[in-house]
Order: structure tokens, then C-alpha cells, then sequence
């Protein structure tokens, strides 16, 4: 038996998450099944970080156990050839079974690319979020400092999330922006369920003038979810970056999207 890391690209909207579902319409039933042809017997995939529906990926990070041992272009261009168009693998490497995709994941990055335009996307419609209002970038860049640093992130966790601790360390904070784009950048140890889309809500609050950029802080100590903005849209945030220890050697993100890896 041989472990094998894949990474993988997906659209978010053509999906109903990463999370096998009873209708076989989230991210892992198609790879799964995907892995199936090439494989020629079942495997069960171990997951990196669980995305929700609408939610996209440029360096999502799998494994799985594989009885039958391929060559790595079988388990890249052979996957492909039985995936939908809205995911693809993008390289493929064997680990020892000392790997885990989850647990063993170091760091996580995510950006989430909002549009600040008077008019709605038409192209980019469910790749980026969308609010016609005017923000003050450096105001949400200020509050997003208070972020930063090993907290409970209890203000900013959905209400079924099942995390054991609501404690993460948020290592990177940062909002820019570029034309008509403002971008928001979170780099950290692990992400609680919907805790990126609420900080985004939040900064976006503070950029609109509803709240003050110390808001943030107040927020963060409150623990209190009911005390925060709405959860933000999904459609602009992206899993951008997985990190593992050295030793697994693993390829890193390689700035395959504009606007998610170039800006």
C-alpha cells in the first residue's frame, strides 16, 4: 500500500462543498470516483481543509492509501480524464504513511477577493464578492491588525461548527487594494467554520463606517458570534496555500489564477 498527496484546483460554485454528500455533488464524490477508474478499487480521500459550497480552491491538499500503485502522470492526467471541468489535480506525489493531509497541515491561507465597483460581475460573477458601497481600506487594514495573534475566535465561529477548541493562532491579516479589487489575506494555523467569511463581514462593516477600527478588538474579546456582521458571500474566497513540514517535499502554490496569485 502506497500513500499518495494530490493537489487539486476546484470552482467552488459548480460544487456543493468539499464534503461527500448523500446527492454525490460535493468536490470529494467526483474525485473519489475519478480515483476509482485509474485506481481500480475504492479509496477514501483525506482532506486538507472541508471548503463549503461556493467556496474555491487553488492549492487544496488530499491523500488517500492506494492498493494498486500508479505512476504519478496516472494519478494527474488520468484522474483529469474522468473529473468534471470545475476540478482539476494538479500534481501528485507518494508519502510515507506517516503523511496526513489534515493534521499534518502546518499553516492555511486564504484569500478572499472582493469587487468594489458600483455594478455587479458579469464574468466574474461567483469568483469574486461584490459591495457597490465605498470602503476605507486603510481603516479594515488597522482593525485587521487586532487579529492578529492566538485567540479564541469565538465571535467569529459559525454555530455548527465542531471544532474542539475555538482557539487559533491568525498569523497574517492584511487588506490592499488594487483598482476596483480589495483584497483580504489570512494566513494561519487552522481557520474555524466560516471564521474567514466572518472576519471578512466584520472589516467590511468597519469599512463601510459602521464601526470603528477598534471594533475589532471589542469584538474578538466579546467571544459573542451575535455580536458581528453576516457572514460574508463565498463566492470570493479561495484556499490559496497549504503548508507541511520540509521532509514531505511537496510542490507549492504555482500562480496558475490572475487575480487570486498574481495580485
Amino acid at each position: 500500500m502506497v500513500r499518495v498527496a494530490l493537489g487539486l484546483e476546484y470552482d467552488g460554485g459548480a460544487f456543493c462543498g468539499w464534503q461527500t454528500q448523500p446527492g454525490a455533488c460535493a468536490v470529494q464524490d467526483h474525485l473519489e470516483r475519478a480515483l476509482v477508474q485509474v485506481h481500480g478499487a475504492p479509496v477514501a480521500t483525506v482532506v486538507a481543509g472541508r471548503t463549503d459550497a461556493g467556496v474555491h480552491a487553488t492549492a487544496q491538499v488530499v491523500h488517500f492509501d492506494a492498493v494498486n500503485p500508479r505512476p504519478e502522470s496516472a494519478w494527474v492526467r488520468g484522474v483529469n480524464t474522468f473529473l468534471p471541468a470545475g476540478v482539476s489535480v494538479l500534481w501528485a506525489r507518494p508519502v510515507g504513511e506517516g503523511f496526513h493531509a489534515r493534521f499534518g497541515a502546518r499553516e492555511r491561507a486564504y484569500r478572499y477577493v472582493l469587487l468594489n465597483h458600483p455594478v455587479r460581475p458579469a464574468i466574474l460573477a461567483g469568483k469574486v464578492g461584490w459591495l457597490h458601497g465605498g470602503l476605507d481600506v486603510g481603516a479594515m487594514a488597522m482593525a485587521a491588525g487586532h487579529l492578529l495573534g492566538r485567540h479564541d475566535f469565538s465571535a467569529f465561529r459559525a454555530a455548527e461548527c465542531q471544532a474542539k477548541s475555538p482557539v487559533r493562532e491568525l498569523r497574517r491579516a492584511d487588506v490592499a487594494r488594487h483598482g476596483d479589487f480589495v483584497t483580504f489575506d489570512f494566513r494561519g494555523n487552522a481557520f474555524l467554520h466560516h471564521q474567514v467569511r466572518n472576519m471578512v463581514g466584520a472589516l467590511v462593516w468597519i469599512g463601510l463606517g459602521r464601526r470603528p477600527p477598534d471594533w475589532a478588538a471589542e469584538l474578538l474579546a466579546s467571544r459573542d458570534r451575535r455580536l458581528g456582521a453576516a457572514t460574508f458571500a463565498a463566492d470570493g474566497l479561495y484556499l490559496v496555500d497549504v503548508r507541511y513540514d520540509a521532509e514531505w517535499n511537496l510542490p507549492t502554490p504555482g500562480g496558475r489564477v490572475p487575480l487570486i496569485d498574481s495580485l
